[in-house]
């Protein structure tokens, strides 16, 4: 292992430190998604998918 390996390991040991008692907190404050909320996400993302499949289905 070089320098750049070992600071990079370092680097990412501390970023996991400090953020995961943010992290935790976020989460246990966050407000909890209605079946509204969740229909909004994926009402679009359904529609994504079928436009890009529609997109592969015209290419071929």
């Amino acid at each position: 292992m070089n320098w750049l390996q070992i600071g990079s390991a370092v680097f990412v040991g501390a970023m996991l430190i400090y953020i995961f008692p943010r992290m935790r907190h976020a989460m246990k404050n966050s407000p909890k998604g209605t079946t509204q909320d969740w229909m909004g996400f994926i009402i679009p993302i359904i529609a994504i998918v079928l436009f890009v499949a529609l997109l592969i289905m015209s290419v071929r």
